[in-house]
Protein backbone atom coordinates (compact mmCIF):
# COMPACT_ATOMS: atom_id res chain seq x y z
CA UNK A 1 0.00 0.00 0.00
CA UNK A 2 1.09 3.18 -0.93
CA UNK A 3 0.46 5.86 2.19
CA UNK A 4 0.58 9.18 -0.08
CA UNK A 5 -1.39 7.36 -2.69
CA UNK A 6 -4.62 6.03 0.57
CA UNK A 7 -3.94 9.76 1.45
CA UNK A 8 -5.08 11.40 -2.13
CA UNK A 9 -7.63 9.08 -2.07
CA UNK A 10 -9.01 10.29 1.48
CA UNK A 11 -8.95 13.70 0.15
CA UNK A 12 -12.36 15.70 0.79
CA UNK A 13 -13.75 17.80 -1.96
CA UNK A 14 -12.98 20.80 0.01
CA UNK A 15 -9.31 19.89 -0.30
CA UNK A 16 -9.49 19.22 -3.66
CA UNK A 17 -10.68 22.75 -4.77
CA UNK A 18 -8.62 24.39 -2.55
CA UNK A 19 -5.71 22.36 -4.32
CA UNK A 20 -7.09 22.97 -7.98
CA UNK A 21 -7.22 26.87 -7.36
CA UNK A 22 -3.49 26.37 -8.35
CA UNK A 23 -4.29 25.38 -11.71
CA UNK A 24 -6.51 28.66 -12.29
CA UNK A 25 -3.13 30.77 -13.06
CA UNK A 26 -2.04 27.93 -15.59
CA UNK A 27 -5.63 28.33 -17.81
CA UNK A 28 -5.28 31.89 -17.83
CA UNK A 29 -1.67 31.45 -19.22
CA UNK A 30 -2.77 28.94 -21.95
CA UNK A 31 -5.08 31.41 -22.92
CA UNK A 32 -3.24 34.38 -23.06
CA UNK A 33 -1.04 32.12 -25.27
CA UNK A 34 -3.28 31.16 -27.36
CA UNK A 35 -2.24 33.73 -30.21
CA UNK A 36 1.13 32.00 -30.20
CA UNK A 37 -0.14 28.77 -31.43
CA UNK A 38 -0.10 27.89 -35.49
CA UNK A 39 -3.15 28.62 -37.23
CA UNK A 40 -3.86 24.96 -38.19
CA UNK A 41 -3.17 23.84 -34.63
CA UNK A 42 -5.73 26.34 -33.33
CA UNK A 43 -8.16 25.73 -36.49
CA UNK A 44 -8.29 21.82 -35.65
CA UNK A 45 -8.63 22.58 -32.06
CA UNK A 46 -11.38 25.36 -32.59
CA UNK A 47 -13.18 22.40 -34.48
CA UNK A 48 -13.11 19.91 -31.90
CA UNK A 49 -14.49 22.34 -29.50
CA UNK A 50 -17.13 22.85 -31.42
CA UNK A 51 -18.25 19.18 -32.00
CA UNK A 52 -18.03 19.11 -28.16
CA UNK A 53 -20.60 22.34 -27.97
CA UNK A 54 -22.88 20.82 -30.60
CA UNK A 55 -22.92 17.64 -28.24
CA UNK A 56 -22.34 19.39 -25.11
CA UNK A 57 -19.70 16.39 -24.69
CA UNK A 58 -16.99 16.24 -21.59
CA UNK A 59 -13.41 17.51 -22.16
CA UNK A 60 -10.16 15.09 -22.23
CA UNK A 61 -7.12 15.64 -20.11
CA UNK A 62 -5.81 18.99 -20.01
CA UNK A 63 -3.18 19.31 -22.72
CA UNK A 64 -4.99 16.54 -24.98
CA UNK A 65 -4.82 16.94 -28.19
CA UNK A 66 -1.49 17.14 -27.82
CA UNK A 67 -1.10 18.87 -31.68
CA UNK A 68 -3.60 18.90 -34.60
CA UNK A 69 -5.73 15.91 -35.13
CA UNK A 70 -6.48 14.54 -38.39
CA UNK A 71 -8.91 12.36 -37.77
CA UNK A 72 -11.91 13.30 -34.90
CA UNK A 73 -13.00 9.28 -35.09
CA UNK A 74 -12.03 5.93 -35.65
CA UNK A 75 -13.96 3.10 -37.16
CA UNK A 76 -12.57 -0.39 -36.85
CA UNK A 77 -13.53 -3.57 -38.72
CA UNK A 78 -12.30 -6.43 -37.35
CA UNK A 79 -12.17 -9.37 -38.76
CA UNK A 80 -11.50 -11.90 -36.02
CA UNK A 81 -10.06 -15.18 -36.25
CA UNK A 82 -7.14 -13.95 -38.87
CA UNK A 83 -8.17 -13.55 -42.81
CA UNK A 84 -6.07 -14.94 -45.46
CA UNK A 85 -3.91 -12.09 -47.15
CA UNK A 86 -2.92 -14.60 -49.59
CA UNK A 87 -6.50 -15.27 -50.63
CA UNK A 88 -7.44 -11.35 -50.77
CA UNK A 89 -4.44 -8.90 -51.10
CA UNK A 90 -1.10 -10.17 -51.11
CA UNK A 91 -1.06 -11.65 -54.72
CA UNK A 92 1.87 -13.99 -55.75
CA UNK A 93 1.92 -14.63 -59.45
CA UNK A 94 4.10 -17.55 -59.82
CA UNK A 95 3.20 -19.60 -56.53
CA UNK A 96 1.19 -21.89 -58.67
CA UNK A 97 4.63 -22.94 -60.26
CA UNK A 98 4.93 -24.21 -56.22
CA UNK A 99 1.62 -26.38 -55.49
CA UNK A 100 2.37 -29.08 -53.27
CA UNK A 101 6.48 -28.62 -52.97
CA UNK A 102 7.56 -28.10 -49.37
CA UNK A 103 8.15 -24.74 -48.30
CA UNK A 104 12.21 -23.98 -48.19
CA UNK A 105 13.49 -24.43 -45.34
CA UNK A 106 15.36 -21.14 -45.99
CA UNK A 107 11.90 -19.31 -46.18
CA UNK A 108 10.77 -20.54 -42.65
CA UNK A 109 14.65 -20.64 -41.41
CA UNK A 110 12.96 -22.81 -38.04
CA UNK A 111 10.63 -19.78 -37.12
CA UNK A 112 7.89 -21.05 -34.79
CA UNK A 113 4.98 -22.52 -35.70
CA UNK A 114 1.49 -23.33 -33.71
CA UNK A 115 0.46 -27.46 -32.54
CA UNK A 116 -1.61 -27.34 -34.87
CA UNK A 117 0.74 -27.58 -37.90
CA UNK A 118 4.14 -28.14 -35.92
CA UNK A 119 3.37 -31.84 -35.88
CA UNK A 120 2.83 -32.16 -39.76
CA UNK A 121 5.24 -34.49 -41.79
CA UNK A 122 5.67 -31.55 -44.63
CA UNK A 123 4.26 -27.92 -45.55
CA UNK A 124 3.17 -27.94 -48.94
CA UNK A 125 2.85 -24.68 -50.28
CA UNK A 126 -0.71 -24.06 -50.93
CA UNK A 127 -1.60 -21.13 -54.11
CA UNK A 128 -4.38 -19.15 -53.41
CA UNK A 129 -7.93 -20.99 -55.75
CA UNK A 130 -8.74 -17.04 -56.66
CA UNK A 131 -8.34 -14.83 -59.26
CA UNK A 132 -6.91 -11.41 -58.57
CA UNK A 133 -6.94 -8.42 -60.08
CA UNK A 134 -4.68 -4.96 -59.99
CA UNK A 135 -6.64 -1.95 -59.61
CA UNK A 136 -5.66 1.35 -60.14
CA UNK A 137 -4.46 3.76 -57.48
CA UNK A 138 -1.66 6.36 -57.10
CA UNK A 139 1.14 4.17 -57.05
CA UNK A 140 1.42 1.16 -60.11
CA UNK A 141 -1.79 -0.40 -58.69
CA UNK A 142 -3.19 -2.65 -55.88
CA UNK A 143 -4.27 -6.52 -57.00
CA UNK A 144 -6.95 -7.27 -55.36
CA UNK A 145 -8.60 -11.03 -55.42
CA UNK A 146 -12.32 -11.53 -56.98
CA UNK A 147 -13.68 -12.29 -53.19
CA UNK A 148 -12.99 -8.61 -52.78
CA UNK A 149 -14.62 -6.80 -55.91
CA UNK A 150 -16.67 -3.79 -54.10
CA UNK A 151 -13.50 -3.21 -51.64
CA UNK A 152 -11.73 -3.14 -55.23
CA UNK A 153 -14.23 0.00 -56.38
CA UNK A 154 -12.29 2.05 -53.33
CA UNK A 155 -8.80 0.82 -53.93
CA UNK A 156 -8.39 4.79 -54.88
CA UNK A 157 -8.97 5.29 -50.94
CA UNK A 158 -7.36 3.09 -49.30
CA UNK A 159 -3.90 2.56 -47.52
CA UNK A 160 -2.78 -1.09 -47.93
CA UNK A 161 -0.30 -2.26 -45.76
CA UNK A 162 0.94 -5.41 -46.44
CA UNK A 163 3.89 -5.47 -43.78
CA UNK A 164 1.86 -5.71 -40.67
CA UNK A 165 3.06 -8.29 -37.91
CA UNK A 166 3.30 -9.54 -34.28
CA UNK A 167 4.56 -11.74 -31.97
CA UNK A 168 1.20 -13.36 -30.76
CA UNK A 169 1.03 -16.68 -33.06
CA UNK A 170 -2.72 -17.95 -31.07
CA UNK A 171 -5.60 -16.54 -31.46
CA UNK A 172 -6.57 -14.62 -27.91
CA UNK A 173 -2.98 -13.15 -27.32
CA UNK A 174 -3.25 -11.96 -30.28
CA UNK A 175 -6.72 -9.99 -30.58
CA UNK A 176 -5.63 -8.95 -27.13
CA UNK A 177 -2.47 -7.62 -28.13
CA UNK A 178 -4.00 -5.47 -30.95
CA UNK A 179 -7.20 -4.05 -28.91
CA UNK A 180 -4.93 -3.45 -25.32
CA UNK A 181 -1.23 -3.07 -26.30
CA UNK A 182 -0.46 -6.55 -24.54
CA UNK A 183 -0.77 -10.27 -24.89
CA UNK A 184 -1.70 -10.42 -21.46
CA UNK A 185 -5.65 -9.40 -20.40
CA UNK A 186 -5.97 -6.45 -18.02
CA UNK A 187 -4.54 -3.34 -20.07
CA UNK A 188 -7.15 -0.80 -21.51
CA UNK A 189 -8.13 -1.18 -24.86
CA UNK A 190 -7.67 1.52 -27.50
CA UNK A 191 -11.09 2.80 -27.28
CA UNK A 192 -10.85 3.52 -23.70
CA UNK A 193 -7.27 4.90 -24.02
CA UNK A 194 -9.06 6.99 -26.70
CA UNK A 195 -12.10 8.18 -23.80
CA UNK A 196 -9.72 8.27 -21.75
CA UNK A 197 -7.57 10.91 -23.11
CA UNK A 198 -9.57 13.02 -25.55
CA UNK A 199 -13.04 12.96 -23.69
CA UNK A 200 -16.64 12.71 -25.23
CA UNK A 201 -18.50 14.41 -28.24
CA UNK A 202 -21.65 13.57 -27.50
CA UNK A 203 -22.75 13.56 -23.58
CA UNK A 204 -25.49 11.21 -24.55
CA UNK A 205 -24.18 8.53 -26.20
CA UNK A 206 -20.96 6.50 -24.87
CA UNK A 207 -17.35 7.84 -26.44
CA UNK A 208 -16.90 4.35 -27.05
CA UNK A 209 -19.28 1.88 -28.78
CA UNK A 210 -19.21 -1.73 -30.05
CA UNK A 211 -21.40 -4.19 -32.40
CA UNK A 212 -21.19 -7.65 -32.83
CA UNK A 213 -22.03 -9.12 -36.29
CA UNK A 214 -23.71 -11.99 -37.44
CA UNK A 215 -22.01 -14.66 -39.54
CA UNK A 216 -23.64 -15.84 -42.58
CA UNK A 217 -22.27 -19.30 -42.39
CA UNK A 218 -22.30 -19.57 -38.53
CA UNK A 219 -19.02 -20.53 -38.13
CA UNK A 220 -17.89 -18.73 -34.89
CA UNK A 221 -15.17 -20.55 -33.74
CA UNK A 222 -13.28 -17.77 -31.58
CA UNK A 223 -14.77 -16.49 -28.47
CA UNK A 224 -14.30 -12.50 -28.01
CA UNK A 225 -14.37 -11.74 -24.29
CA UNK A 226 -15.79 -7.95 -22.67
CA UNK A 227 -12.03 -6.98 -21.41
CA UNK A 228 -11.11 -6.72 -25.22
CA UNK A 229 -13.30 -3.40 -24.82
CA UNK A 230 -12.64 -3.06 -21.35
CA UNK A 231 -11.12 -0.44 -19.15
CA UNK A 232 -8.59 -2.24 -17.10
CA UNK A 233 -7.44 -0.26 -14.38
CA UNK A 234 -8.63 2.69 -16.18
CA UNK A 235 -11.94 4.30 -14.32
CA UNK A 236 -14.85 2.18 -15.79
CA UNK A 237 -16.78 5.01 -17.34
CA UNK A 238 -14.49 4.76 -20.85
CA UNK A 239 -15.77 0.52 -21.56
CA UNK A 240 -17.16 0.38 -24.42
CA UNK A 241 -20.63 -0.10 -24.37
CA UNK A 242 -22.08 -3.44 -26.48
CA UNK A 243 -25.23 -2.22 -28.43
CA UNK A 244 -27.56 -5.34 -29.25
CA UNK A 245 -29.20 -6.31 -32.04
CA UNK A 246 -32.16 -7.67 -30.88
CA UNK A 247 -34.91 -6.37 -27.82
CA UNK A 248 -33.37 -3.22 -25.91
CA UNK A 249 -29.62 -2.12 -27.59
CA UNK A 250 -28.52 -1.94 -24.20
CA UNK A 251 -29.87 -4.54 -21.40
CA UNK A 252 -31.89 -3.28 -18.99
CA UNK A 253 -31.78 0.56 -20.57
CA UNK A 254 -35.89 0.82 -20.41
CA UNK A 255 -37.77 1.72 -17.60
CA UNK A 256 -39.85 -1.13 -15.65
CA UNK A 257 -43.40 -1.63 -17.37
CA UNK A 258 -45.67 0.30 -14.87
CA UNK A 259 -42.66 3.58 -14.17
CA UNK A 260 -43.20 6.61 -14.84
CA UNK A 261 -40.30 8.88 -15.68
CA UNK A 262 -40.67 11.10 -13.73
CA UNK A 263 -39.97 8.30 -11.13
CA UNK A 264 -36.97 6.87 -12.67
CA UNK A 265 -35.69 10.81 -12.54
CA UNK A 266 -36.16 11.05 -8.71
CA UNK A 267 -34.81 7.33 -8.22
CA UNK A 268 -31.22 8.58 -10.01
CA UNK A 269 -31.44 11.91 -7.86
CA UNK A 270 -31.78 9.79 -4.80
CA UNK A 271 -29.43 7.08 -5.84
CA UNK A 272 -26.68 9.94 -6.77
CA UNK A 273 -27.43 11.80 -3.83
CA UNK A 274 -25.83 8.46 -1.80
CA UNK A 275 -23.15 8.10 -4.21
CA UNK A 276 -22.03 11.46 -3.92
CA UNK A 277 -21.59 11.06 0.17
CA UNK A 278 -19.61 8.03 0.02
CA UNK A 279 -17.52 9.79 -3.43
CA UNK A 280 -16.85 12.68 -0.51
CA UNK A 281 -15.81 9.97 1.90
CA UNK A 282 -13.55 7.83 0.48
CA UNK A 283 -12.54 9.60 -3.11
CA UNK A 284 -12.72 6.44 -5.43
CA UNK A 285 -12.84 7.02 -9.08
CA UNK A 286 -15.11 4.28 -9.51
CA UNK A 287 -17.65 6.16 -7.41
CA UNK A 288 -17.64 8.92 -9.48
CA UNK A 289 -17.75 6.68 -12.80
CA UNK A 290 -20.49 4.80 -11.14
CA UNK A 291 -22.37 8.42 -11.53
CA UNK A 292 -21.73 9.29 -14.57
CA UNK A 293 -22.95 5.68 -15.72
CA UNK A 294 -26.42 6.49 -14.21
CA UNK A 295 -26.53 9.78 -15.78
CA UNK A 296 -25.34 8.34 -19.37
CA UNK A 297 -27.78 5.46 -19.06
CA UNK A 298 -30.90 7.79 -18.33
CA UNK A 299 -30.01 9.90 -21.16
CA UNK A 300 -29.63 6.74 -23.96
CA UNK A 301 -32.89 6.25 -22.90
CA UNK A 302 -33.71 8.91 -25.63
CA UNK A 303 -30.70 8.79 -27.63
CA UNK A 304 -30.23 4.86 -28.48
CA UNK A 305 -34.06 4.46 -29.85
CA UNK A 306 -33.24 7.46 -32.40
CA UNK A 307 -29.98 5.88 -33.15
CA UNK A 308 -31.38 2.97 -34.01
CA UNK A 309 -34.26 3.87 -36.07
CA UNK A 310 -33.29 3.10 -39.72
CA UNK A 311 -36.47 5.18 -41.08
CA UNK A 312 -34.92 8.24 -42.59
CA UNK A 313 -32.99 6.61 -44.25
CA UNK A 314 -32.98 6.28 -47.60
CA UNK A 315 -33.56 3.40 -50.34
CA UNK A 316 -30.21 4.56 -52.46
CA UNK A 317 -28.41 4.56 -49.21
CA UNK A 318 -29.61 0.46 -48.50
CA UNK A 319 -28.80 -0.47 -51.80
CA UNK A 320 -25.77 1.04 -51.60
CA UNK A 321 -24.49 -1.19 -48.20
CA UNK A 322 -26.78 -4.40 -49.20
CA UNK A 323 -29.93 -6.10 -48.92
CA UNK A 324 -28.55 -7.31 -45.25
CA UNK A 325 -28.52 -3.64 -44.45
CA UNK A 326 -32.25 -4.23 -43.60
CA UNK A 327 -31.72 -6.97 -41.17
CA UNK A 328 -30.44 -6.08 -37.89
CA UNK A 329 -27.05 -7.25 -36.74
CA UNK A 330 -25.76 -8.30 -39.72
CA UNK A 331 -21.94 -6.74 -40.20
CA UNK A 332 -23.78 -4.19 -43.28
CA UNK A 333 -26.45 -3.18 -40.59
CA UNK A 334 -23.62 -2.39 -38.22
CA UNK A 335 -21.49 -0.24 -40.77
CA UNK A 336 -24.59 1.47 -41.36
CA UNK A 337 -25.46 2.07 -37.81
CA UNK A 338 -21.35 3.05 -37.49
CA UNK A 339 -22.00 5.78 -39.91
CA UNK A 340 -24.81 7.02 -37.63
CA UNK A 341 -22.61 7.14 -34.89
CA UNK A 342 -19.93 9.22 -36.03
CA UNK A 343 -22.09 11.69 -37.52
CA UNK A 344 -23.70 11.77 -33.64
CA UNK A 345 -20.33 12.51 -32.49
CA UNK A 346 -18.90 9.09 -30.92
CA UNK A 347 -15.06 8.82 -31.02
CA UNK A 348 -14.63 5.28 -31.25
CA UNK A 349 -16.60 2.38 -33.00
CA UNK A 350 -15.49 -0.94 -33.39
CA UNK A 351 -17.71 -3.72 -35.58
CA UNK A 352 -16.69 -7.10 -34.70
CA UNK A 353 -17.16 -9.92 -37.57
CA UNK A 354 -15.91 -13.19 -36.58
CA UNK A 355 -15.52 -16.61 -38.37
CA UNK A 356 -11.91 -15.66 -40.39
CA UNK A 357 -9.95 -18.87 -38.77
CA UNK A 358 -9.96 -21.25 -42.08
CA UNK A 359 -7.66 -23.93 -40.51
CA UNK A 360 -9.43 -25.93 -43.59
CA UNK A 361 -12.40 -25.76 -45.83
CA UNK A 362 -11.13 -22.36 -47.39
CA UNK A 363 -12.65 -22.50 -50.47
CA UNK A 364 -15.92 -23.46 -48.64
CA UNK A 365 -15.79 -20.86 -46.01
CA UNK A 366 -13.87 -17.67 -47.12
CA UNK A 367 -16.40 -17.01 -49.83
CA UNK A 368 -19.14 -16.24 -47.46
CA UNK A 369 -16.76 -14.41 -44.58
CA UNK A 370 -16.36 -11.95 -47.44
CA UNK A 371 -19.73 -11.59 -49.03
CA UNK A 372 -20.96 -10.28 -45.63
CA UNK A 373 -18.58 -7.73 -45.10
CA UNK A 374 -17.53 -6.94 -48.81
CA UNK A 375 -20.46 -4.45 -50.06
CA UNK A 376 -20.67 -3.30 -46.59
CA UNK A 377 -16.96 -2.28 -45.95
CA UNK A 378 -16.58 -0.32 -49.40
CA UNK A 379 -20.42 1.23 -48.41
CA UNK A 380 -18.95 3.06 -45.29
CA UNK A 381 -15.92 4.72 -47.39
CA UNK A 382 -18.09 5.94 -49.72
CA UNK A 383 -21.11 6.81 -47.64
CA UNK A 384 -18.52 8.58 -45.27
CA UNK A 385 -17.31 10.36 -48.15
CA UNK A 386 -20.11 12.01 -49.75
CA UNK A 387 -21.16 12.84 -46.62
CA UNK A 388 -17.57 14.74 -46.47
CA UNK A 389 -17.06 12.65 -43.03
CA UNK A 390 -14.20 10.23 -44.08
CA UNK A 391 -11.35 13.71 -44.32
CA UNK A 392 -11.69 13.72 -40.18
CA UNK A 393 -13.25 9.41 -39.63
CA UNK A 394 -10.31 7.24 -39.45
CA UNK A 395 -11.85 3.69 -40.82
CA UNK A 396 -9.45 0.67 -39.99
CA UNK A 397 -9.95 -2.82 -41.43
CA UNK A 398 -7.95 -6.10 -40.49
CA UNK A 399 -7.49 -9.19 -38.02
CA UNK A 400 -5.24 -10.43 -35.43
CA UNK A 401 -2.68 -11.89 -37.63
CA UNK A 402 -2.57 -13.68 -41.24
CA UNK A 403 -2.76 -17.37 -42.95
CA UNK A 404 0.24 -19.38 -43.96
CA UNK A 405 1.21 -20.14 -47.21
CA UNK A 406 1.51 -23.81 -46.22
CA UNK A 407 -0.63 -26.14 -46.35
CA UNK A 408 -2.49 -27.53 -43.11
CA UNK A 409 -4.42 -30.89 -43.31
CA UNK A 410 -4.92 -32.13 -46.84
CA UNK A 411 -3.89 -30.08 -50.23
CA UNK A 412 -5.98 -30.49 -52.94
CA UNK A 413 -6.62 -28.54 -56.12
CA UNK A 414 -10.13 -27.87 -54.56
CA UNK A 415 -9.66 -26.86 -51.30
CA UNK A 416 -7.09 -26.13 -48.55
CA UNK A 417 -6.62 -24.52 -44.79
CA UNK A 418 -4.30 -22.16 -43.66
CA UNK A 419 -2.75 -22.06 -40.24
CA UNK A 420 -1.56 -18.79 -38.65
CA UNK A 421 1.12 -16.90 -39.73
CA UNK A 422 2.04 -13.89 -37.29
CA UNK A 423 5.04 -12.71 -39.89
CA UNK A 424 3.22 -10.27 -42.26
CA UNK A 425 -0.53 -9.83 -42.65
CA UNK A 426 -2.66 -7.45 -44.48
CA UNK A 427 -4.60 -4.27 -43.18
CA UNK A 428 -5.94 -1.37 -45.11
CA UNK A 429 -7.22 1.85 -43.39
CA UNK A 430 -8.55 5.11 -45.00
CA UNK A 431 -9.43 8.93 -44.50
CA UNK A 432 -8.42 10.52 -41.16
CA UNK A 433 -5.27 11.85 -42.33
CA UNK A 434 -3.45 8.51 -43.81
CA UNK A 435 -2.41 8.47 -47.14
CA UNK A 436 -4.99 7.08 -49.96
CA UNK A 437 -4.62 5.04 -52.78
CA UNK A 438 -0.88 3.34 -51.63
CA UNK A 439 0.17 -0.37 -50.64
CA UNK A 440 2.72 -0.07 -48.59
CA UNK A 441 5.40 -2.92 -47.57
CA UNK A 442 6.27 -5.96 -49.42
CA UNK A 443 6.62 -9.92 -48.70
CA UNK A 444 8.36 -12.13 -50.18
CA UNK A 445 7.49 -14.35 -52.94
CA UNK A 446 5.86 -17.27 -50.58
CA UNK A 447 4.14 -14.18 -48.42
CA UNK A 448 5.86 -15.60 -45.48
CA UNK A 449 8.27 -13.03 -44.50
CA UNK A 450 8.73 -9.47 -44.88
CA UNK A 451 11.33 -8.21 -47.75
CA UNK A 452 11.99 -4.58 -48.77
CA UNK A 453 11.84 -3.46 -52.08
CA UNK A 454 15.10 -5.66 -53.53
CA UNK A 455 13.51 -8.67 -52.25
CA UNK A 456 15.98 -8.86 -49.15
CA UNK A 457 14.37 -10.53 -45.90
CA UNK A 458 14.07 -7.66 -42.89
CA UNK A 459 14.23 -8.29 -39.85
CA UNK A 460 11.10 -6.44 -37.93
CA UNK A 461 12.07 -4.84 -34.39
CA UNK A 462 9.55 -4.09 -31.66
CA UNK A 463 12.59 -1.64 -30.67
CA UNK A 464 13.32 -0.03 -33.71
CA UNK A 465 11.44 1.29 -36.76
CA UNK A 466 12.29 -0.95 -39.74
CA UNK A 467 11.34 0.88 -42.85
CA UNK A 468 8.53 -1.32 -44.63
CA UNK A 469 7.27 -2.92 -41.45
CA UNK A 470 4.32 -1.77 -39.04
CA UNK A 471 4.16 -3.79 -35.50
CA UNK A 472 0.94 -3.83 -34.00
CA UNK A 473 2.54 -0.84 -31.58
CA UNK A 474 3.44 0.77 -34.11
CA UNK A 475 -0.21 1.16 -35.73
CA UNK A 476 -1.89 1.68 -32.60
CA UNK A 477 1.07 4.53 -31.85
CA UNK A 478 -0.11 5.89 -35.44
CA UNK A 479 -3.66 5.76 -34.80
CA UNK A 480 -3.38 7.92 -32.07
CA UNK A 481 -0.45 10.30 -33.35
CA UNK A 482 -3.85 10.71 -35.99
CA UNK A 483 -6.37 11.53 -33.50
CA UNK A 484 -3.97 14.27 -32.29
CA UNK A 485 -2.17 11.92 -29.74
CA UNK A 486 1.49 11.48 -28.79
CA UNK A 487 1.35 7.87 -27.23
CA UNK A 488 4.41 8.41 -25.51
CA UNK A 489 2.70 10.85 -23.40
CA UNK A 490 -0.78 9.54 -22.91
CA UNK A 491 -0.12 7.03 -19.55
CA UNK A 492 -1.76 6.47 -16.44
CA UNK A 493 -0.52 5.55 -13.21
CA UNK A 494 -1.17 1.97 -11.84
CA UNK A 495 0.77 -0.12 -9.00
CA UNK A 496 3.62 2.26 -9.47
CA UNK A 497 3.92 2.32 -12.79
CA UNK A 498 3.36 4.69 -16.00
CA UNK A 499 1.25 2.58 -18.32
CA UNK A 500 0.63 3.35 -21.69
CA UNK A 501 -1.25 1.81 -24.65
CA UNK A 502 2.36 1.18 -26.82
CA UNK A 503 3.69 0.33 -23.63
CA UNK A 504 7.75 1.28 -23.77
CA UNK A 505 7.66 0.70 -27.91
CA UNK A 506 5.62 1.41 -30.62
CA UNK A 507 6.54 4.29 -33.59
CA UNK A 508 4.70 6.25 -35.58
CA UNK A 509 4.76 5.61 -38.94
CA UNK A 510 4.75 8.63 -41.07
CA UNK A 511 5.01 7.15 -44.18
CA UNK A 512 1.43 6.30 -44.20
CA UNK A 513 0.52 9.45 -43.32
CA UNK A 514 -0.81 12.76 -45.39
Amino acid sequence: MDPIREHELLLTRRHFFGKSAFGVGSIALNSLLRGSLGMGMMGALEALASDNQKFKGRPGLPGMPSFAPKAKRVIVLFMNGGPSQLDLFDYKEKLGEHYDQDLPAEIRNGQRLTTMSSGQARFPVAPSNYKFKKHANNQDGCWVSELLPHTASVVPDLCVIKSMWTEAINHDPAVTYIQTGSQLPGRPSLGAWMSYGLGSMNENLPTYVVLHSKVSSGKVDQALFSRLWGTGFLPSEHQGVSLRSSGDPVLYLSDPHGMEKKTRRSMLDDISKLNEMQLNEFGDPEIAARIKQYEMAYRMQTSVPDLMNLEGETDETFELYGKDSRTPGTFAANCLLARRLAERGVRFIQIFHRGWDQHSNMTGDLPSQCKDVDQASAALIKDLKRTGMLDDTLVIWGGEFGRTVYCQGPLSKENYGRDHHPRCFTMWMAGGGVKPGITYGNTDQFGYNIVDTSGNVLEPSVDTLVPGTVHVHDLNATILHLMGVDHTKLSYRYQGRDFRLTDVHGHVVHDLLK
